[in-house]
């Protein structure tokens, strides 16, 4: 099967994103798994497909690069608004968007009739365990410290703040985010039977009141440069824990792929902004065996 799709990043996090929107994919899981691989694929952290709805404007469906479904990416969002809008599927600058997470509304700043800017109503940063989930003995888990085991039995202890962005996060705070363990520890965290669904890992370096670096684990899909509801997370553990930043106030949130800006807002409503960028477009064949795992 030959499948046309578009390249496409916000701050480096990169999915391939293909049109669906008179037909979805065959076995979207297992494609996302074979395109997103670097140096034998086209190379992503995963795969989007952007589909009709009848609760919004359009249908996000998201994939990880090991062919787990995601329930919603912030980047991915302003992403699917340049695409649509950039191909003429529509003509407002303001869009909704119904993801697993819930309705999306994206505004997009438009120059010579290209969207170079778009900002996403996130919705509310959730910090009851009960919807994040996690196992956990309190009713939330807001800067506690977390016993973790690792796969030989050893345990290690990080002080965290768990909130769900529609999907899950822990948010750890580090003094130097280059040299923090993302990978050694975020696997662990990752994967711990604390979180059912798995969850995402996110190490902040306060570097001054208005402006946070972040280095980002994602479930199914390892580190990746830049994660949007990783950076409202990010955001909202900041201002709720009084490290950086104000209520109702856009802050700078830097991922390893360029510079985000999240604001968080009366009753912990989140808004996240920043650029999305077409990288290229093209057209590859999907062998049969990957597109006939659906029928097994």
């Amino acid at each position: 099967m030959k499948m046309k799709f578009t390249k496409m990043h916000g701050c480096g996090n990169d999915y391939v994103y293909v049109d669906c929107m008179d037909r979805m994919l065959p076995n979207p899981g297992k494609i996302s798994e074979y395109v997103s691989r670097r140096r034998f694929g086209i190379g992503s952290d995963g795969l989007i497909c952007i589909c009709p709805s009848d609760k919004a404007d359009f249908r996000m469906r998201m994939f990880n690069a090991d062919a787990s479904e995601g329930k919603m990416c912030g980047n991915g969002s302003r992403c699917i608004a340049k695409y649509v809008y950039d191909k003429g599927l529509t003509h407002k600058d303001t869009i909704t968007l119904d993801t697993l997470g819930g309705i999306k509304t994206i505004h997009m700043t438009v120059e010579n009739g290209k969207v170079v800017l778009a900002e996403v109503d996130m919705g509310k940063a959730e910090a009851r365990v009960a919807a994040i989930p996690m196992d956990w003995p309190g009713e939330t888990c807001v800067d506690q410290p977390v016993t973790f085991t690792r796969s030989d039995g050893t345990e290690i202890t990080v002080q965290g703040t768990a909130v769900s962005m529609g999907n899950p996060h822990f948010v750890t705070f580090v003094e130097d985010v280059e040299t923090a363990p993302v990978e050694a520890v975020g696997r662990v965290i990752e994967t711990s039977p604390l979180f059912p669904e798995r969850t995402n890992v996110e190490f902040v370096q306060v570097v001054d009141e208005n402006y946070v670096k972040f280095r980002v684990w994602e479930r199914g899909s390892g580190e990746t440069w830049a994660c949007g509801t990783g950076a409202c997370a990010v955001g909202y553990a900041c201002v709720t824990l009084g490290k950086a930043g104000r209520r109702n106030e856009f802050l700078k949130v830097e991922a390893k792929g360029g510079l985000l800006q999240v604001r968080t807002g009366e009753g912990d409503l989140m808004t996240l902004k920043g650029t999305a960028v077409t990288v290229y477009e093209g057209e590859i064949e999907i062998p049969e065996e990957i597109l006939e795992e659906s029928l097994k």
